[in-house]
């Protein structure tokens, strides 16, 4: 009789198992000798040097990258990117701030959402476990397949909102390439680095930061030089403060938009590695190129008022988004060096995607029996394929679309963190209260009545304090100028999501006693 996926789940080798036509596998034959086609997809993988494994535990023989450096690279290259530019000129296009106060917005919020994003990686080291398995812990066997949907949902809007920003740079710099060749070009090329795996994400991580990098310091000498810099004023009252925490929302869905796959890139990262390290490395990874490019965007999102009757940076931004924007900048002084540095911002989507398909192909597994007799690289492909038929007619309609993802992304996040940090410091009181040999046993992991009703209190807190134009919550209303008030929709959820899980767990464990 053939084994299920979750027996061969058990066993680090399961890469070498076939799978059958029963949803199951045939025991004592390999990819090497099996005649399904996913043994013939998975030896094609093979030869091409593609990771093969998909969400089973990554055993300790394979456990080999011991760089920190490679933790940190990873999530610099990640956010060195145009798309962390483009949420900076957020803070006036949308949110009518002034140059401080939008300043301010970005490094507290930056703070605050890259705090759990560095502490989950540490579990990956830990345990080698992914992150969607990881939150089996908390949500249980069947609850976590919830919690996987919100995730693919997430790492498709994130690639589709970056790409459409890389599409706006391309057209920025020859007006007669459509947006959606811009799409298709820097879809495929991510598709490529991703479709190898783990190791290769990882190495073109490593150095793709740096010429992004170089390029946003000729940005900003050349528009620090240029004098066009306006220091707007800092607003006042129930308008500023509506501003203020709707930005803050903003912000911090971005920050905070890496944690649901953030064990993902340290699995293959020994056991024995020091965690202090791990959160460490991945937190100058992640801060220092979200502060420096959303500042950037910040600052340079000010010359837009300008009080010129032909003002070149409000007709770059209206004509091309942020395309526009960095070709006023730079057209003007550099000419056709000027073009070829925008064409590299507009690839560094690609560093930015990278982890965004990787760990969609990842979570998909998570989700059925059915999805784990697909190889991980063939969703790879699926999931491209999807979130490029989105963000093409998204093309035009790039604010609206990036502010309401990042907030979707802030609101489900925080409901997730305050659910999955009560659970650790709570009930498992630390790394020691986890059986990471339980990841794939049913019976063994919490039933996830708990988590699943905790994420419906979050709910509630953050319909009460969101503020987008088809819903204003009642507390929302009061924390701004109306008609729209500030944005508190990611802090509800997740007190609400904390305090319910807090009391359904309590009860939880006296029924069930796991």
């Amino acid at each position: 009789m053939a084994r299920t996926v979750e027996d061969i789940e058990k066993h680090p080798g399961v890469g070498n198992l076939l799978y059958d036509d029963a949803m199951g596998a045939v025991p004592g034959e390999s990819f090497a000798y099996g005649n399904s086609l996913y043994a013939r997809l998975q030896r094609f993988a093979g030869k091409l040097r593609v990771e093969q494994r998909g969400i089973e535990r990554v055993p300790d023989n394979e456990r080999t990258d011991t760089s920190y450096v490679n933790i940190g690279s990873m999530w610099l290259a990640a956010n060195m990117v145009v798309t962390s530019f483009a949420i900076g000129v957020l803070g006036q296009s949308l949110f009518y701030l002034g140059f401080v106060d939008a300043i301010l917005v970005v490094f507290f919020f930056n703070i605050l959402g890259v705090l759990t994003v560095c502490f989950f990686s540490c579990f990956g080291a830990t345990f080698g476990l992914r992150q969607m398995v990881l939150s089996r812990f908390w949500f249980g066997w069947w609850g976590v397949k919830l919690i996987a949907v919100f995730n693919v949902l997430a790492c498709i809007g994130w690639s589709a909102a970056n790409v459409i920003v890389g599409a706006q740079l391309i057209n920025a710099v020859n007006p007669n390439v459509p947006g959606f060749a811009g799409i298709i070009i820097i879809a495929v090329c991510t598709l490529i680095v991703t479709f190898f795996g783990y190791k290769v994400v990882h190495a073109y991580e490593f150095w793709s930061w740096i010429p992004t990098f170089i390029v946003f310091m000729i940005v900003l000498g050349v528009f620090a030089h240029s004098g066009d810099f306006v220091n707007i004023p800092m607003g006042v009252g129930t308008s500023e403060l509506g501003g203020v925490l709707s930005f803050g929302s903003t912000v911090y869905g971005f920050a905070t938009g890496w944690t649901s796959y953030a064990a993902d890139y340290t699995v293959y990262q020994p056991a024995n590695r020091s965690r202090r390290k791990v959160f460490l490395a991945t937190w100058v990874g992640i801060i220092i190129p979200l502060l420096f490019t959303e500042m950037l965007g910040v600052a340079v999102m000010t010359a837009t008022s300008l009080n010129d009757g032909n003002n070149p940076y409000m007709a770059g931004y209206q004509t091309a988004g942020t395309g526009g924007l960095l070709g006023a900048v730079l057209f003007p002084r550099l000419g056709g060096f000027g073009k070829f540095c925008i064409i590299i911002l507009a690839l560094s989507i690609i560093a930015n995607n990278c982890p965004n398909i990787y760990s969609v192909s990842l979570t998909l597994l998570v989700l059925g029996r059915w999805t784990r007799l697909i190889p991980r690289f063939v969703w790879t492909l699926v999931a491209t394929g999807v979130y490029i038929a989105i963000a093409i007619p998204g093309y035009s309609h790039f604010e609206t679309v990036l502010d309401n993802f990042m907030n979707f992304i802030a609101y489900w996040l925080a409901i997730y963190e305050g659910i999955a940090l009560t659970d650790h410091f709570v009930f498992k009181r630390g790394f020691s209260g986890y059986r990471p040999e339980h990841y794939d046993q049913p019976d063994k992991l919490p039933p996830g009545i708990a988590a699943v009703g905790a994420f419906c209190c979050g709910i509630a807190g953050m319909v009460t304090g969101m503020s987008q134009e088809w819903w204003v919550g009642p507390i929302a209303l009061h924390a701004g100028e109306a008609p729209y008030g500030g944005d508190v929709g990611f802090e509800l959820g997740f007190a609400f999501s904390a305090v319910g899980y807090f009391i359904l767990r309590t009860i939880e464990l006296k029924i069930f006693k796991r």
